[in-house]
């Protein structure tokens, strides 16, 4: 029967024995220290990218339903009408539609093709905190019609370089418009999440409804809804989806409705698969640490065939040989798995703070490395143990 004094007093040699052949235990060690810390520096790096990337997408889209109307021959994008009635619904905050097209912009004497012009709401900038410099579009502007615009910093560094571009003026596609606003960096992400890339002359933003008379749109095919209460979204999609269908008369493919906290559970979902992918990768170097141990132990087992049989003729029995072997089999693993521990934490840190993400500590890579390199000891330590314990006495003493 196994008790304390007898792990304590096993553990004691295995320790001793461990200590007497340093350069052995640092080599057999080795691949336990590098796959661990391949693991837990994967997981902690990939983490801090995902957590960071989808807390991007998190701010900027979350409570957010995206509607985009590919319409009939007869009506191909929404009304005002059918825009108040979706902006009447109890759990709508607001909404925003989105007119985009590709014009000219001018400015003492400087002329270029390709700048992304977007029709937005005043919910717009409501909802989204992009502007750095000046004000946002207002209501106001949206009923005016109003020729203001914000402007992005790509194309501010284009026509305003050196310069404050507020309360200048710029030409769009031969019109006056006025700069009252600057966005930030989130506003490509923002422009990418809606579904239309910035061009490489930058943005301009202007009131949807004087977009409307620009571009000679004569309904809204794409529309940001804003939600009081993310518990809701099922229920606000069915009456969103209740409202199209009567204004497209019932006609299938005339409409989508997403909203943004689905396709986070989507990344979340892929990202935890990738995750689970890197770390299965990563383990395969602690199975090779695992066999080193294993072939190390059998090699300890034959080296020491002498002192096992000495210590049975003393009366050890099979079971305390076995335990002194798998320990033996654990503290190096262990040590294996602690030192990869803290060389995976630094190297995670490190990388953290050259990407330019949070560096958070995953409990859980910790827990699967230590647990992983305990499992490998245990796992290829038995059968070394095993054979150790089974040896006779008469003939361990006789092998020297």
């Amino acid at each position: 029967m196994l008790n304390m004094g007898m792990i304590r007093q096993s553990l004691k040699l295995s320790w001793q024995n461990i200590k007497s052949n340093k350069m052995r235990t640092f080599l057999t060690t080795l691949g336990i220290i590098i796959g661990v810390t391949a693991v837990i520096s994967l997981i902690t790096i990939v983490d801090g990218v995902i957590g960071s990337v989808l807390g991007q997408f998190a701010s900027l889209g979350a409570g957010t339903l995206n509607v985009s109307i590919t319409g009939t021959p007869l009506k191909r994008g929404l009304s005002e009408s059918d825009m108040a009635a979706i902006e009447e619904l109890d759990n709508v905050s607001g909404l925003s539609p989105t007119i985009s097209a590709v014009k000219t912009a001018a400015r003492k004497g400087k002329l270029l093709d390709s700048v992304s012009v977007k029709g937005k709401s005043a919910s717009y900038y409501q909802n989204n905190d992009l502007v750095t410099l000046g004000r946002a579009l207002t209501q106001t502007d949206i009923e005016q019609e109003a020729h203001v615009c914000v402007i992005d910093q790509d194309l501010a560094d284009e026509l305003f370089l050196g310069e404050n571009p507020i309360e200048q003026t710029i030409m769009l596609a031969g019109v006056s418009y006025t700069v009252i606003g600057l966005e930030g960096e989130n506003a490509d992400l923002m422009t990418s999440m809606s579904g239309f890339g910035s061009s490489s002359d930058g943005t301009a933003t202007i009131p949807y409804t004087t977009a409307k008379r620009l571009t000679g749109s004569n309904g809204i095919t794409s529309l940001e809804i804003y939600m009081e209460d993310t518990d809701k979204t099922e229920e606000l999609t069915e009456e969103v989806e209740a409202i199209l269908n009567q204004a497209f008369n019932q006609k299938e493919n005339t409409y989508s409705v997403f909203s943004m906290d689905s396709l986070l559970d989507t990344m979340e979902t892929m990202t935890g698969m990738l995750t689970y992918m890197l770390a299965g990768i990563a383990s395969i170097a602690l199975l090779v640490g695992g066999i080193g141990i294993m072939n190390m132990m059998l090699v300890s087992v034959t080296e020491r065939t002498k002192e096992i049989g000495l210590r049975k003729a003393m009366g050890a029995t099979p079971a305390r040989i076995q335990l002194q072997f798998l320990l033996e089999s654990v503290v190096l693993s262990l040590m294996g798995g602690i030192i990869g521990v803290i060389l995976g934490l630094l190297i995670s840190f490190v990388a953290a703070m050259l990407i330019g993400v949070d560096f958070v500590i995953s409990v859980s890579a910790v827990a699967l490395g230590v647990g992983f390199s305990t499992a490998v000891g245990i796992i290829f330590g038995w059968a070394p143990a095993k054979k150790a314990s089974q040896l006779s006495p008469i003939d361990a003493l006789r092998s020297e």
